[in-house]
């Protein structure tokens, strides 16, 4: 019974050893994944801010901008793309939504976005764009990699159209979460004109005729969760202007937006919320199960070798006398 015991022991041993790197390297790939029909808003405010009032035509200050970020997983575009891809794809349709603080429109900037569900590498297919130019890039966008490492990163820049690193700035806490600080500054480009303007019967078009151009800086701050990828934090200091002004506004220079920008209060609460739910299942799948695995198996097999090793002397018989010699051969006495 003893070594029946051992073989059985030994068999879940040798499973739960074979369970453990399976779950980290073959079901972890294929199981952590970005749904392809996730819907995510956030809200961003910079207060105060300056903002070109194009009624005036004057830069001015004002109590608050608000941004509204969405989201938005195209299912079918997702599936049109896998076919070619080969793999798992997530489209995201964004649209960032910027008001003035009467609620009336500033700007308004569409994105699609194609990248590899498990590790957030761009997929280039047709339709990747920025306010309706096509783009192709390279490096991240939105989130970072599941684990994402202590290193540099490359980031794509929306408003430019390329994508430079984005710097590790060390390990920091917040909200309770051990992340990862990341920061970008973006130098002065020259960046396209949105392809709607506030203004109605203004287009980019007629302001090329007038020789602006618009131009744009930031310093961007994300803070991640290493664990999801995830960021549940991010700022950015911002200032766009228009130059070439000084025919139509009597200056080379004219501030179009500077303020700095950062989530509000109730998004970020929701967002670390969010975070901290969905990093269980990925510390399940590369560090908890892993090692539990391990540490069951090493013990199962100990424990199979010590049933093993009683099971080689039979039950209840003594063991020879200490000294005991063999036994004297019998004396036969002659006829």
């Amino acid at each position: 019974m003893r070594r029946r015991a051992s073989l059985v022991l030994l068999a879940f041993a040798v499973f739960l050893a074979a369970m453990a790197p399976t779950l980290r390297w073959y079901a972890f790939p294929r199981l952590a994944k970005i749904p392809p029909n996730q819907y995510q808003e956030t809200v961003l405010e910079a207060k105060p801010a300056t903002l070109l009032n194009y009624s005036t035509l004057k830069a001015e200050q004002v109590e608050k901008i608000t941004i509204v970020q969405t989201l938005k997983g195209n299912v079918e575009e997702s599936r049109r793309i896998e076919r070619d891809a080969g793999r798992d794809v997530v489209v995201w349709d964004s649209l960032s939504y910027v008001m003035g603080p009467d609620g009336t429109m500033v700007s308004k900037i569409p994105e699609r976005y194609v990248f590899d569900a498990h590790t957030q590498d761009p997929v280039h297919a047709t339709g990747e764009m920025v306010d309706g130019d096509p783009v192709r890039r390279e490096g991240i966008e939105f989130k970072w990699p599941f684990l994402t490492e202590k290193r540099d990163y490359q980031y794509f820049d929306a408003q430019t159209r390329t994508s430079a690193p984005i710097h590790y700035r060390g390990t920091r806490t917040f909200r309770g979460l051990e992340v990862y600080y990341f920061e970008q500054t973006v130098p002065w480009t020259k960046v396209p004109m949105p392809k709607t303007m506030p203004v109605q019967g203004i287009t980019p078009e007629v302001l090329a005729k007038t020789g602006l151009t618009r131009w744009y800086t930031t310093r961007r701050m994300f803070w991640v969760d290493p664990v999801t990828g995830a960021p549940v934090n991010g700022e950015e200091i911002h200032r766009e202007e228009l130059r070439g002004a000084r025919a139509l506004m009597g200056q080379d220079t004219v501030t179009v937006f500077a303020g700095h920008v950062k989530m509000r209060e109730d998004y970020v609460t929701s967002v670390v919320d969010l975070v901290k739910s969905n990093r269980l299942m990925v510390l399940l799948l590369v560090r908890y199960l892993p090692w539990t695995f391990t540490v069951l198996a090493l013990l199962l097999l100990a424990l199979s070798l010590w049933l093993e090793a009683r099971s080689r002397r039979p039950a209840g018989e003594p063991g020879p006398a200490p000294g005991a010699g063999p036994d004297p051969a019998p004396v036969t006495a002659p006829a």
